[in-house]
């Protein structure tokens, strides 16, 4: 019975499922096996504690966004120019929360965003692998705003600090979009990071 057994992978969904819909501390190991159907003691098996569960789900829920994000920023999507590809990775947020109201009536928000509310001062590996993974999305988004700069699009001095302003941005208006369960709130985000990149191109 390995890690990557049946019953494991039906532990990580059922977490990530209930972590992004309820959060952290609401849950309890006898529901999150509840809702995978497994029975409970099946749970230490694979995770010490919910705790592992929880950094399991966040490196999941990573590896997946960050393949959005390469995707997205990397011009995969026939986005050529730098500005274009940041564009889209707000275009694709905003119909990414819009498909999951659609589909469960809610706003749910960012997996990371809210459970660094929640978890930042409750656990600190938790904390620590939340602080990686947003210097991680800064450092992607700093390579776009970089080559702006070199094109002459935009007019910010430094692209990293600029970077986690843009990245803070999204984040903030992703939580105002769960908070008021309107992903319209999403909508000012490209003119808002126009401004914000002094950007010379519309």
């Amino acid at each position: 019975m390995g890690r990557n057994s049946d019953a494991g992978e039906k532990i990580l969904a059922a977490g990530r499922s209930l972590f992004e819909a309820r959060g952290y501390s609401a849950l309890g190991v006898a529901e999150i096996c509840k809702a995978a159907g497994v029975p409970k003691g099946s749970f230490y098996y694979f995770y010490a504690s919910k705790e592992a569960l929880a950094l399991a789900v966040v490196d999941e829920h990573w590896a997946d966004q960050r393949r959005e994000w390469t995707r997205i920023l990397s011009g995969e999507t026939g986005a050529a120019q730098p500005l274009d590809r940041l564009r889209k990775l707000f275009e694709e947020t905003e119909a990414g929360q819009h498909a999951v109201q659609q589909g469960c009536g809610t706003v749910l928000g960012c997996l990371f965003g809210n459970l660094s509310l929640e978890m930042s001062n409750q656990t600190e590996a938790v904390r620590a692998r939340l602080q990686e993974i947003f210097d991680a999305q800064v450092e992607m988004v700093a390579a776009v705003i970089g080559e702006a700069r070199e094109r002459g699009d935009v007019t910010v001095n430094d692209s990293r600090e600029a970077a986690r302003s843009v990245v803070a941005q999204l984040e903030g208006q992703v939580m105002f979009a769960k908070l008021y369960n309107n992903t319209g709130r999403l909508s000012p985000l490209w003119a808002n990071c126009l401004a914000l990149l002094g950007a010379r191109t519309a």
